[in-house]
């Protein structure tokens, strides 16, 4: 089992950046596909953005496509999230999952995080 605890959410103006970050617990961290996923009120959950668990594979939404980059530190059990060209709907929340494989579907993740919000002001 892992717990999964993101940081570095917060208010940014369209064009900014900002840089997530997940820390799981826990010693098996490596075995684990990552994930983040997003929610904006209203709206279902959606995938943003997948690392596979060495982090030689990532995929990506083709609406972050070029201006979102995931990667991991096995050595520190944390998996990040860099946003750049931030738009307004990006606003949301950006939830961290941890799974078997790399998929785009939040129900293949078995552990989630709580969440941390972004919100990105025109």
């Amino acid at each position: 089992q892992v717990q999964l605890v993101e940081s570095g959410g917060g208010l940014v103006q369209a064009g900014g950046s900002l840089r997530l970050s997940c820390a799981a617990s826990g010693r098996t961290f490596r075995t684990y596909a990552m994930a983040w996923f997003r929610q904006a009120p209203g709206k279902e959950r959606e995938f943003v953005a997948t690392i596979s668990r060495t982090g030689g594979s990532t995929y990506y939404a083709d609406s972050v496509k070029g201006r979102f980059t995931t990667s991991r530190d096995n050595a520190k059990n944390t998996v990040y999230l860099q946003m750049n060209s931030l738009k307004p709907e990006d606003t949301g929340v950006y939830y961290c999952a941890a799974g078997a494989i790399t998929t785009f579907q939040a129900r293949d993740y078995n552990y989630w995080g709580q969440g941390t919000q972004v919100t990105v002001s025109s």
